[in-house]
């Protein structure tokens, strides 16, 4: 289980993996030692230590022990190339709605991979993502961040590469986008925030399940009627880029 929210690890492994696209790295290329990802972060060696699992399993980096070991860039596969290609879109690119519009295409891919992989150490990771979500109380902007941390950690259960390659990058643009919400939508957005509480508890339990028509049932409550995250992407976090 991680000692810290799931969401840390994630969301620094998705920063490595652009950075290594924007500065140009190449296999080989040493991109930075665990100690000095923990002295330049802040964060403990438990979250760096999950950082690096993350990316290896990505097929990002090579991590070798040991004195001159570290972080370093392995061979760049297709697939992880066209994820470090979607990384690399411009913000004023794209909106909120349309980087939800193709997560929810692959909606039920993914659901359906983890409830058919999933491990009881997934289990207890998804957990603490609703765990994290829950203790958001009416904060538009904590309740996303966990709720993309939910769901890049239920891709991440997926044994499909490119599926999963697009989806995680398709939570980070997301994420990338987001605005602070005001204190008056948060309070308005209570109930609503409940109700969507509950559609992700029912997947997550589903996916526990290993129940592959429950899954279904519950991706089809996650998008609703248009509403889901859409709808609180057009409260908190829909405000295009800057300068589109």
């Amino acid at each position: 289980m991680f000692s810290r929210p799931p969401g840390l690890a994630q969301n620094l492994a998705s920063e490595i993996e652009e950075l290594i696209g924007t500065r140009g790295l190449k296999p080989g290329d040493r991109v930075a030692t665990m100690e000095e990802l923990r002295v330049q972060t802040g964060y403990g060696r438990a979250t760096i230590g999950e950082t690096c699992r993350l990316l290896a399993e990505r097929g990002v980096v090579d991590v070798r022990p040991g004195r001159g070991g570290g972080l370093f860039v392995s061979k760049v596969s297709p697939v992880v190339r066209l994820r470090q290609t979607l990384l690399t879109v411009p913000q004023g690119a794209t909106t909120v709605a349309h980087a939800i519009a193709v997560r929810d295409a692959l909606e039920e891919l993914v659901a359906l991979e983890a409830a058919a992989n999933r491990t009881d150490r997934d289990l207890r990771d998804l957990d603490v993502c609703l765990d994290a979500m829950r203790r958001s109380g009416d904060d538009l902007q904590d309740f996303l961040h966990a709720n993309w941390s939910l769901h890049e950690r239920i891709a991440a259960i997926t044994s499909n590469d490119l599926a999963r390659a697009v989806y995680v990058s398709l939570i980070r643009a997301i994420t990338e986008l987001s605005v602070r919400a005001d204190s008056e939508t948060s309070t308005t957005s209570r109930d609503y925030l409940a109700e969507r509480m509950a559609v992700h508890e029912e997947l997550v339990e589903a996916i526990r399940l290993g129940d592959a028509d429950r899954v279904r049932a519950a991706v089809a409550a996650h998008r609703g009627d248009g509403a889901g995250e859409d709808v609180l992407s057009q409260v908190a976090l829909a405000k295009p880029a800057a300068g589109q």
